[in-house]
């Protein structure tokens, strides 16, 4: 039986993990980047975080042969995830200790077809409005030559992570 406290998830150690949940959103993704830890879906499709301040973030891929559809383009399911990912980690910047959050809206909108061709593609995404219950983002995505291929906007759900642990008392 393994040592739950150094089990693997994701790529870091429950250890990581629960340093990581004292941490700001924003000082979360610092330490996962300096710790080389990306989520596995981003893992899958090569896609990789760019740029990251508070509120703005920009991933990057190179779709291939492999994210293709049966008619010939890259699969709306990469532009979406791209989208998605730009809006939520956006957010994810600007949470504070002990929040998390989850997508509950998100509206794409295609206006390029992309293909292999169409060289490295940039999704940016920011936080349009934060409270304490709801965000909403939006992400745009271009190719390689700038041109705008897909769009998003999203509503997100703020939180408590209930995984977080919780700060132990002491009796005196």
């Amino acid at each position: 039986m393994s040592d739950s406290r150094t089990r693997e998830i994701g790529g870091a150690s429950s250890d990581l993990l629960a340093t990581l949940s004292e941490l700001d959103g924003y000082d979360q993704l610092l330490a996962m980047r300096a710790h080389g830890i990306r989520a596995p879906m981003l893992q899958t499709l090569k896609l990789e975080l760019t740029k990251l301040d508070r509120g703005q973030v920009v991933f990057e891929g190179s779709p291939d042969r492999s994210v293709y559809n049966p008619i010939g383009t890259v699969h709306g399911g990469y532009a979406a995830t791209l989208l998605d990912s730009a809006c939520g980690i956006a957010v994810h910047s600007k949470l504070r200790i002990g929040q998390t959050y989850t997508t509950l809206e998100l509206k794409v909108a295609f206006q390029r077809a992309l293909t292999q061709k169409s060289g490295p593609v940039r999704a940016e995404g920011r936080v349009i409005s934060m409270g304490g219950r709801a965000a909403f983002a939006e992400a745009t995505l271009t190719d390689g030559e700038g041109r705008l291929c897909a769009s998003a906007t999203s509503t997100l759900l703020i939180y408590e992570n209930p995984a977080r642990p919780k700060a132990e008392t002491t009796e005196q």
